[in-house]
């Protein structure tokens, strides 16, 4: 399919007996923000250096743009920028002569790029300052402006935000969200820090042992993860008509079994239960329900704390 950037068909890797990658099977669509999530050793950067060349597979397929032969995946990867590893910069020199000497070695044609890279960072008014006195911030700024000379569709980033104070993580959300919505870049993005993912993905992958064992959808991700109050009662039909009329709401659901998950009134139960038992309702439970995000990565992967 066109809109398909990035897919992997069984795709796995093996160092000496450790299978560190088995049967991974990912899609990135154009235009989404992928939030790759899972334990440290679960294998992501694995996987990030294999999509960009920094490291081989032992097995299975590999498509990127819509190429699957090994000569022309090259060829395609020049649209793809990415940063794996910490960037490596001049400290006495500009962000500006950085950029300058990377596009040098990458043979990238003309200075314009570098300005406008610099723009998109939100790094062009630095002027003479060296990259020595630039925050952890700034400096993950210019990896990025490196990562995105020559216009690259897809970006890849491996712990973005990592060591970041808040503010400046922050600036590289925004900065992020910026160069997706505005610039059109699809970003394949990996990270600890599961809140901030929470605002920037637009889907999910979580990879656990090696293994993808759950892609979804940042509006199926906020489905499981709603808070709400599982209500159940003897008669569902007319506990929905005291919902409407006399709790005056209609943000809820009713689930099989005469249960109904009510998504008002979270801190206001007894309001609810008293309306409900008033117009004759029997309830036989009426508990707070629903996952924080950590809670949910947790539960996928069968618990740990480092997801």
């Amino acid at each position: 399919m066109k809109d398909v950037i990035l897919q992997t068909c069984g795709l796995g890797k093996t160092y000496s007996r450790f299978n560190a990658l088995e049967d991974i099977n990912m899609t990135i669509r154009k235009g989404q923000i992928y939030g790759f999530i899972g334990q440290n050793g679960a294998g992501k950067t694995t996987l990030l250096r294999i999509i960009t060349g920094l490291a081989s597979k032992s097995r299975g397929s590999l498509e990127i743009f819509g190429e699957r032969e090994e000569r022309k995946i090259e060829l395609a990867r020049r649209r793809i920028g990415c940063i794996i590893d910490t960037p490596v910069f001049y400290p006495d020199k500009t962000a500006w002569a950085n950029l300058e000497i990377d596009r040098i070695q990458k043979g990238i044609p003309g200075r314009e790029c570098i300005e406008k890279v610099l723009a998109m960072a939100g790094l062009r008014d630095t002027g003479k300052k060296k990259v020595r006195n630039f925050s952890l911030g700034m400096k993950q700024r210019l990896g990025i402006a490196m990562a995105l000379l020559g216009d690259p569709e897809l970006l890849i980033l491996d712990e973005p935000i990592n060591g970041l104070d808040p503010m400046g993580i922050v600036e590289i959300r925004e900065m992020l969200r910026k160069l997706n919505v505005e610039y059109g870049v699809t970003i394949l993005i990996s990270s600890h820090i599961l809140s901030e993912l929470y605002q920037l993905a637009t889907c999910y992958g979580i990879i656990h042992g090696g293994r993808l064992i759950q892609q979804i959808t940042a509006a199926e991700l906020s489905s499981h993860c709603k808070k709400f109050l599982y209500i159940k009662v003897d008669d569902a039909a007319k506990a929905t008509v005291v919902i409407d009329k006399i709790l005056n709401t209609t943000n809820y659901k009713v689930m099989p079994d005469n249960v109904i998950r009510l998504y008002d009134y979270l801190e206001r139960s007894g309001k609810v239960s008293t309306a409900l038992a008033l117009e004759g309702v029997a309830v036989e439970q009426i508990v707070p329900m629903g996952d924080d995000l950590e809670t949910y990565f947790s539960k996928v992967v069968g618990g740990g704390t480092n997801a």
